[in-house]
């Protein structure tokens, strides 16, 4: 065996929301991503990995027929590709906490929203008909589902048609179209897929070192290391107030027999109304640090 298929092989989104944040993923892991000949494949200069940068359909199409190993995708494009698709379609390994988005149905502002009946012999623009009609099924609704593959939000207004099925991050392209979110059909964000069926044995082994180093970058991202004192007689709501931090580790101060050193890692924000809340309860010289990795 030579060549490519001694390498795992990860497609990655070459342009668009996704892209950037794909390639600093990788690095965050550790891969030493390194341009190739071409914009379409980069080489990984400390494992033998390549990374193959296409349109999303094709990442999907793909990681499906085991062309590679694995894949970032949305979770919208993943479900539109399966509702499209007979056969075997990518497994989802992991969410990557990053690209998180919704797939909502949208109407004009003067329109009334009873529920998914409104819709009923309506026309519905969209660029996911796959995923829309599943809903649609699901909510027993018989509609007219059109096709856009761009300018989704204009479509009530020139007449196309009724209502819309487009992605929603912040509600500002809505909103100057004269358009409100009433229903929400996917909630998606990016994640880690791989090959039908798992990855070829010969690459198992690597493919679960960079899953489990990827694991360990979502974990870390926004997850803070405090450390401050305290009285052993405000432990219990000290541990209270800290954030997702589950069971912190306690230590004696040297010379204090009534203080403790609290250190814990919160893997929810930590604002500025948590550290007063902490000092409230009897907290001291509270340090908070930035986790730069961490292994699950």
């Amino acid at each position: 065996m030579s060549g490519t298929e001694d390498r795992l092989r990860i497609a990655l989104q070459k342009s668009g929301r996704l892209s950037e944040r794909s390639l600093e993923l990788m690095r965050e892991a550790g891969l030493r991503v390194m341009k190739g000949a071409n914009d379409l494949l980069y080489r990984i200069e400390n494992h033998p990995i390549d990374v193959l940068r296409v349109r999303d359909d094709d990442i999907t199409t793909f990681v499906a027929d085991g062309v590679c190993d694995l894949g970032i995708i949305g979770l919208n494009v993943l479900e539109e590709h399966a509702a499209r698709r007979n056969g075997p379609r990518p497994e989802v390994v992991m969410p990557l906490g990053f690209g998180r988005c919704a797939l909502k149905i949208a109407v004009p502002n003067e329109a009334g929203w009873p529920g998914p009946g409104a819709l009923a012999g309506r026309r519905i623009a969209t660029s996911y008909p796959g995923v829309l009609q599943a809903w649609l099924r699901d909510q027993a609704v018989e509609a007219e589902v059109v096709e856009l593959h761009g300018a989704v939000e204009v479509a009530p207004r020139l007449k196309v048609a009724h209502a819309i099925c487009d992605l929603v991050s912040t509600g500002a392209t809505l909103e100057a179209n004269g358009l409100k979110p009433v229903e929400t059909v996917l909630e998606s964000e990016a994640v880690l897929v791989r090959a039908p069926g798992g990855v070829p044995q010969r690459h198992a082994h690597l493919a679960d070192i960079l899953t489990d180093r990827l694991r360990g970058v979502v974990a870390s991202q926004g997850t803070k290391y405090i450390m401050l004192n305290a009285p052993r007689s405000s432990l219990e709501e000290i541990t209270r107030l800290l954030p997702g931090a589950g069971s912190p580790t306690i230590t004696p101060l040297a010379g204090k027999e009534d203080a403790v050193a609290v250190h814990a890692v919160c893997q929810e924000n930590v604002f500025w109304e948590t550290l007063e809340g902490l000092k409230g309860a009897g907290a001291s010289a509270i340090l908070v640090l930035p986790i730069e990795k961490m292994m699950m």
